[in-house]
């Protein structure tokens, strides 16, 4: 989009010059630097199509250590430079720089450690989330779940704080990285945590992950793994209406169950997944319910016929019970092919991440519904709904109703903090919802967070244009006060 590109690269950054083109080649290969614009038409976006911008160059490193000598040299010669994992995110966090260097860590795939009798397995950033699980099979497994898990990977969800299906109960990435090598964006590298959970001294773990980008590049992740629970006992509630759906969720958590995971799906989404996946859900119910209990025999059988009550107590219309796993994988299928599923029903579609609280579901879906009418663009509605975690698809016609589709999510960000809620819970503020941070932050929060940034990175070189709503400069122009060009252009403030 033009206004994009305005405003994030109106100061551009340094040409990419043939001595560096050089010095990646030598540092990762002739083959893994790509440089002709057919190659990097590829790195373009990421799963957030809306936006897109033709890097300069893409390396693809193989280890740690040309992660460090790539970025070092971007730092020497004042490049700017994206990491990317698998490019599945949602949120424009992985929209290359123009003119800058995207870091792909695509190879790096390997799996370093596995310490079960301690919960540990350490991998490399390139390494899809289902692979963690894989890994420690099957005695143990991976909690966080995106839908996207059999692609992602675990840098991404270490930079997204990614969650999925089953945080509600399990939590998010940050609950589980216990340890991390960083290269900084001077090249640097630090080890920030280990082994251990909530290592003495300062956070910096935690601020790591889910900084998106903008503090370094992780090059190797230690991650905590569970046992898997001794059974697992999966069902589907079909509902007239959302607001039925969601009087359930708060009944089933206000009485004390916590489910492995609670999923909510509406008739647009239920629709499009049944004709992708053919899971035999009736296409003409107003909503969906996926409750799954794990853990002992002996809890599971104590909550299920209470779930059950529940459901029925508030008007499900059909309750399906997952018979045995090749079942339960096949409710999950379509819970998990959601978004795929909309180009069954529009050829494009503008995806939407935001939070509420659980009691407020019922009127943020009243909302959403409202503005739908009003912009004249079906929404369909998936989410986690033990935790208030709304997927809105915004489904539009081409590049005609693109704009409105833009809009139209926008307003539903702005519906879901106006109810108490966030901007978003898993997929990240990227560069598509930063004008939406100031709705949630005041000055000094945003002043406190560019601080930290540039505590990391004080020349701005890792990720720039992301998260926050404008470019803050790091320090002082030496020598007597002079209007920097970005201030004079009143895209950027000194603090």
């Amino acid at each position: 989009m033009p206004e994009l590109a305005e405003n994030i690269h109106r100061t551009a950054p340094p040409a990419l010059g043939p001595a560096l083109l050089a010095r990646l080649r030598a540092i990762c290969g002739e083959q893994h630097v790509l440089t002709e614009s057919i190659q990097l038409r590829t790195y373009e976006s990421d799963g957030l199509l809306q936006y897109r911008v033709t890097p300069g160059a893409v390396v693809l490193p193989g280890d740690a250590g040309e992660v460090r000598d790539v970025v070092r040299a971007c730092g020497d010669a004042g490049v700017p430079w994206v990491a990317r994992g698998a490019g599945s995110g949602l949120s424009g966090g992985a929209l290359p720089v123009q003119e800058g260097v995207l870091i792909a860590v695509t190879r790096m795939r390997r799996v370093l450690e596995i310490d079960l009798d301690n919960g540990r397995i350490v991998v490399e950033p390139g390494v899809t989330n289902t692979e963690v699980s894989l890994a420690v099979g099957p005695t143990h497994f991976y909690p966080p779940d995106p839908s996207s898990q059999i692609v992602c990977s675990i840098g991404g969800n270490v930079a997204e704080n990614s969650g999925g299906a089953h945080c509600f109960k399990y939590g998010f990435t940050t609950n589980y990285v216990t340890g991390l090598e960083v290269v900084l964006a001077d090249g640097e590298v630090v080890h920030l945590g280990g082994h251990e959970v909530d290592a003495p001294g300062y956070d910096l773990l935690g601020a790591f992950v889910g900084s998106e980008g903008t503090l370094g590049i992780c090059t190797r992740v230690t991650l905590r793994v569970v046992p898997k629970p001794e059974t697992v006992k999966t069902m589907v509630a079909f509902f007239a209406t959302t607001s039925q759906a969601g009087e359930t969720v708060s009944e089933i958590v206000s009485g004390g169950v916590v489910p492995g995971a609670i999923e909510m799906m509406d008739t647009l989404t239920i629709q499009a997944a049944e004709q992708a996946v053919g899971a035999g859900f009736p296409t003409d119910a107003g909503a969906a319910l996926i409750i799954e209990l794990d853990g002992s025999i002996a809890e599971c059988d104590a909550c299920f016929d209470d779930v059950v009550a529940i459901c029925e107590r508030n008007g499900a219309s059909s309750i399906r019970i997952a018979e045995d796993d090749a079942e339960r994988a096949l409710i999950w299928r379509m819970r998990k092919a959601a978004f795929a599923a909309m180009g069954r029903l529009a050829p494009n579609y503008y995806v939407q991440d935001g939070v509420i609280p659980r009691t407020k579901l019922p009127e943020v879906l009243a909302a959403i519904a409202a503005l739908s009418e009003v912009y004249g663009l079906r929404v369909a509605n998936v989410f986690h709904a033990g935790d208030g975690n709304l997927h809105p698809l915004v489904l539009y016609d081409g590049e005609a109703e693109a704009e409105r589709a833009e809009e139209l999510a926008g307003k539903i960000v702005e519906a879901c903090v106006d109810a108490g809620g966030s901007i978003t819970g898993e997929h990240g503020v990227g560069v598509d919802k930063k004008r939406y941070m100031p709705r949630m932050f005041d000055e000094p929060d945003l002043a406190a967070f560019g601080h930290l940034r540039c505590a990391f990175d004080p020349r701005g070189l890792a990720n720039p244009g992301k998260v926050m709503p404008t470019p803050r400069l790091c320090g002082e122009v030496p020598g007597p006060y002079r209007v920097h060009p970005l201030e004079r252009d009143g895209i950027a403030e000194r603090f």
